[in-house]
């Protein structure tokens, strides 16, 4: 137990002592202008390397565990204090330098001290610091607390784990057991005959596998022919009726974004009506996952045709019973029941116990012997089996499996600190596997993990960005050892999210192409779990508006991370003067969609003004226009800065002070002229060349710069950037950022593209670790765009041509690594698409609005031969569409829509055995009654399981330019958003059920 403490805490020193090395050498540098206050940062970083020693002391003694908590919350407040104020300093500093590494211009803010008694308040902070350090480890040491030496680096528990996935690596659609009666069950009862509208349930307590059957059952085939559309809605403990209703809405009937705009202004009873339509209409299944309470199923049900003659059904999970009932008015309930024992046994041996260690009879046989015994424990509930087992995957002997198990009863026993959900003893011990696995953590992962308590429940967080802000807390660090580039740091933390999957502490939602986990959730019971310790350690607060007002005290003593829920119906109230001096390092606001709550200067200056020692900012989603106060460039110790999304109106000049920022995105959101009749253009400001640390800058897609051009040579970090216009940046600059891994460039006219191509040629510019590629060129460029550019990107993965190619270069041929490709009012000529289809490693490609020349396409025989998803859209002019034998071999999804003069689907694709997905949308009625069943091509398409038709079209064909409009452009969230959407497979509604691939969890 008090191992666990110290090691939350020897995470936190960890992380300071890194974070102010750094600092602390450029002090020590500085000593000339410093006096004595370079040698005692030196001094604290010797200390706090010292107190990392005693905290790894294993040798606990249950008696002392309030003794060495109060040790623990003392030593983990000091390490932030001395953090704080180091970097404080470092700051005035280098402020008052005109060169070196670290160039920083703080004028106003050197301004207001006085030199000499800055030195003396300083050095004074760092003194009595150091002193409560000392203290602090003199008694640690009085108490028989060893220190033991050899603290592991993040680095080199890495480069160990990187190893150990090649051999402990599961694949987690594999850890399917027990579910196909139930499966089968279910499916039978959804498509029983019967005119009136039926509610199935699935009920049972949390970890129980509720969620992980209805997936199952939504997946079936039988279930996807059955019904017309479907619709999988997750429902939060604060469930908002008219979200609700919405979500259902556009899942049923896949709106155009025009139309999504119209919906969004609806009221309530609007679009519970029309949700009610469909289902009277068409045989809809709509799927409520995780429903609370009668007050959640009374704010929606308006939008269900009840005790109607229809053939929809709704699909339920929730945790009680008397919700169940109230909701299925007793139709078919259905409680799943703990694993049996040679069930659970089947899906703890699939993840725990490896291929090589079942050749070895002695050990197999020891560690079934132990398994066994801690399977009693888990109740046969999947969750904690799961969990169990993903913490046992990693002990390769039997002594660290007798450990285990030792553990697991004494903390089974003991009874402390465990979660009591429902009072029920079965609970109760799933509960306690949770807390073990968390208290296996090693220290770096704790804190990461801890860290996903900001996030709302049910909330699916993107992996990059999530990787982007532990990097900024300073939990990922880079160590000499690794001997790499800086790069290496996204490498790391995206290892620490890949072992919290593997140890089943978090959720997998979706996979990208490359097969790198996109987006990730936390599982309810996980969630509690992980709000609880989150407490427990004073790691975050969260303030909740969706629960009502917020006390204006809601900030007492020192909270150093803040989480902000806003509610649309509650007027947001807040500020940091009550918790001015608590530090706050990490500031998170997560809006609803459209949060339309009009901020004035009043609301929205604290947020940039009362937290002055912030390292993390995200502001996202606000959708009123806003102005962001100068105060902003006082925040001089951010490390990320998001205000995707959010309607601010112009970039202060004052944010050349942000000179650590790591990542900045400031992807506003963006009206588009073709429906609005206005476009926002936010305007920004050259004070980018400053930021040195900076590795991730996303550019708001319309943007104009004031005065000069935005000036990047400098940014040596720099991976990612986006939304760079080529008119509005210095080329010089530009070519020489030959890190980059990701760019997305636009050009306003010809001559652009043309200085781009000249400069890279003349310069013998190659981008050899750029993955992915966008080039855009605007309306009024009507020359090709240079192959040249291209062809200086040898090792792309992504390619996104949204401008005039008629001819692509031959050289694409020898792209080994190039597996997606979109291409949209490229003309291509006639026979160009043979490059395309010859491409070695093609996976994904969109063929959009203008791409093609011809009338015809044709697909040769043995043509992409690994090709898995194909988007044709908006190709007007497209009549026929020929695939010959084993073209497309390997192919998956397909995808049609507003192709409005082809004639049929193409011959061919029923030789396609891989084909599981059809998807027709916004296409002629007479196109898709085709292929509907005694359609006359229906034999084409009968094999696939999944037949997907929305938003049929009459037989009067749209205005061309109508539709064009509607393809191209993008309302609402911009950024790069709009190429993203294009270069990743839209996903059809049920992918993400696909691909949340949760199998044994709920």
């Amino acid at each position: 137990r008090r191992k666990k403490i110290r090691n939350m805490a020897e995470g936190v020193v960890t992380v300071v002592a890194e974070g102010i090395k750094p600092l602390g050498d450029f002090i020590i540098q500085q000593a000339k202008f410093l006096s004595g206050v370079s040698y005692q940062v030196e001094l604290a970083q010797v200390e706090l390397h010292l107190i990392r020693g005693f905290l790894r002391d294993a040798d606990a003694r249950q008696g002392e565990e309030e003794v060495v908590r109060i040790w623990v919350k003392l030593i983990r407040d000091a390490a932030y204090d001395l953090e704080d104020v180091t970097e404080s300093f470092a700051l005035k500093v280098a402020s008052r330098r005109r060169g070196g590494t670290v160039k920083i211009v703080l004028k106003r803010f050197a301004c207001i001290f006085n030199e000499g008694l800055d030195r003396y308040k300083i050095g004074s902070e760092i003194e009595d610091i150091m002193t409560k350090l000392s203290h602090l480890r003199s008694s640690l040491q009085s108490y028989d607390i060893r220190q033991i030496r050899g603290v592991q680096s993040v680095a080199s528990v890495f480069k160990g784990q990187r190893d150990r996935r090649l051999t402990y690596g599961h694949e987690v659609e594999s850890h399917i057991v027990g579910l196909k009666e139930n499966t089968d069950t279910l499916v039978k009862e959804l498509v029983r005959e019967g005119k009136r509208h039926r509610v199935i349930s699935i009920w049972g307590m949390g970890g129980s596998g509720k969620t992980t059957l209805a997936k199952q059952v939504f997946l079936q085939d039988e279930v996807k022919r059955h019904f017309d559309c479907s619709a999988w809605i997750c429902i939060s403990q604060q469930c908002e009726g008219r979200d609700v209703l919405e979500e259902i809405f556009i899942k049923l009937s896949s709106p155009t974004q025009e139309q999504r705009k119209e919906i969004a202004k609806m009221r309530k009873d609007e679009i519970a009506e029309k949700v009610c339509s469909i289902q009277r209409e068409k045989r809809s299944l709509v799927v409520l996952d995780d429903i609370w309470t009668h007050e959640a199923w009374d704010s929606i049900k308006a939008g269900f045709p009840i005790n109607e003659e229809t053939e929809s059904r709704i699909l339920l999970t929730t945790r009680k019973k008397e919700v169940a009932s109230f909701v299925s008015r007793n139709d078919f309930l259905h409680q799943p029941q703990p694993l049996d024992d040679k069930q659970s046994w089947e899906l703890f041996e699939k993840i725990a116990i490896s291929r090589r260690e079942e050749t070895d009879l002695e050990i197999y046989a020891k560690k079934r012997e132990l398994g066994k015994k801690m399977l009693d424990r888990c109740s046969g509930f999947p969750l904690a089996i799961s969990v169990l087992a993903g913490l046992l995957s990693r002990r390769e002997t039997d002594a660290e499996w007798e450990t285990v198990l030792g553990s697991v009863d004494a903390y089974i026993m003991r009874g402390s600190n465990v979660l009591e959900r429902e009072n029920t003893g079965q609970e109760y011990g799933v509960s306690g596997v949770l807390a073990l696995s968390y208290d296996d953590l090693p220290s770096h992962l704790k804190l990461c993990f801890l860290y996903l308590a900001h996030f709302p429940e049910d909330h699916e967080i993107p992996v990059k960005r999530l990787t982007q802000l532990w990097i900024a807390e300073g939990f990922i660090t880079s160590t000499s050892e690794m001997h790499v580039l800086v790069e290496i740091l996204e490498e790391v933390s995206y290892s620490c999210l890949v072992e919290l999957v593997e140890r089943s502490m978090i959720q997998v939602v979706e996979y990208g192409l490359s097969g790198k986990v996109k987006t990730c959730r936390l599982h309810d019971l996980m969630r509690d779990l992980c709000l609880q310790k989150a407490e427990e350690e004073n790691f975050l607060r969260i303030i909740n508006f969706s629960v009502g007002p917020v006390s204006k005290t809601a900030l007492i003593g020192k909270v150093r991370r803040l989480a902000i829920y806003l509610d649309e119906n509650v007027k947001y109230e807040f500020s940091g003067k009550v918790g001015r001096d608590g530090h706050i390092r990490s500031l998170l606001y997560f809006a609803p969609k459209r949060f339309n709550q009009k901020w004035n200067k009043r609301t929205v200056r604290p947020v940039f003004n009362d937290f002055k020692l912030l390292r993390v900012l995200k502001f996202e989603n606000i959708f009123r226009d806003f102005d962001l106060p100068k105060t902003i460039g006082s925040l001089v110790h951010l490390r990320l800065l998001s205000l995707k999304d959010s309607a601010f109106r112009s970039l202060p000049s004052s944010v050349y002070n942000l000179v650590l920022l790591q990542t900045l995105d400031l992807r506003g959101f963006a009206l588009y002229p073709f429906w609005f009749g206005r476009v926002r253009v936010t305007k920004i400001r050259n004070v980018f060349w400053n930021m040195e640390q900076l590795r991730h800058l996303y550019l708001p897609s319309e943007h104009s710069v004031s005065g000069k051009k935005l000036s990047l040579a400098t940014l040596c970090n720099l991976q990612t950037l986006v939304n760079v216009s080529i008119k509005n940046c210095d080329l010089n600059d530009l070519v020489q950022l030959t890190n980059l891994k990701k760019l997305c460039i636009t050009a306003s006219q010809s001559s652009d593209l043309q200085k781009l191509k000249d400069m890279l040629i003349s310069k013998s510019i190659t981008f050899k670790d750029l993955r992915s590629l966008s080039l855009t060129a605007r309306r009024h460029v009507n020359e090709d765009i240079p192959r040249d550019i291209v062809l200086r990107c040898p090792h792309l993965c992504k390619l996104l041509l949204r401008g005039k190619m008629t001819e692509l270069p031959q050289e694409l041929l020898d792209y080994a690594n190039l597996t997606k490709m979109t291409l949209i009012k490229t003309n291509l000529k006639v026979g160009q698409i043979e490059i395309v289809e010859k491409l070695p490693k093609l996976r994904v490609l969109y063929l959009g609005y203008r791409s093609l020349e011809s009338e015809t396409l044709v697909f040769s025989q043995g043509g992409f031969p690994h090709l898995e998803f194909l988007s044709l859209s908006d190709l007007y002019d497209l009549k026929e569409w020929r695939v010959e034998k084993e073209a497309m071999p390997s192919l998956q999804r397909l995808r049609i829509e507003r192709c409005f003069e082809l004639r049929a689907v193409p011959d061919g694709l029923q030789e396609i055995t891989t084909l599981k997905e059809l998807t027709i949308d916004r296409m002629p009625s007479i196109f898709c009654s085709r292929v509907e069943e005694g359609g006359e091509d229906f034999y084409k398409i009968k094999h696939m399981p999944s037949l997907i038709i929305t938003n049929t079209w009459g037989d009067k064909k749209p205005e061309m330019e109508e539709a064009a409009g509607a393809s191209q452009v993008v309302a609402g969230p911009a950024g790069d958003s709009q190429q993203e959407s294009t270069v990743d497979a839209p996903p059809p509604p049920e992918e993400k059920t696909e691909e949340i691939q949760a199998a044994s969890t709920p």
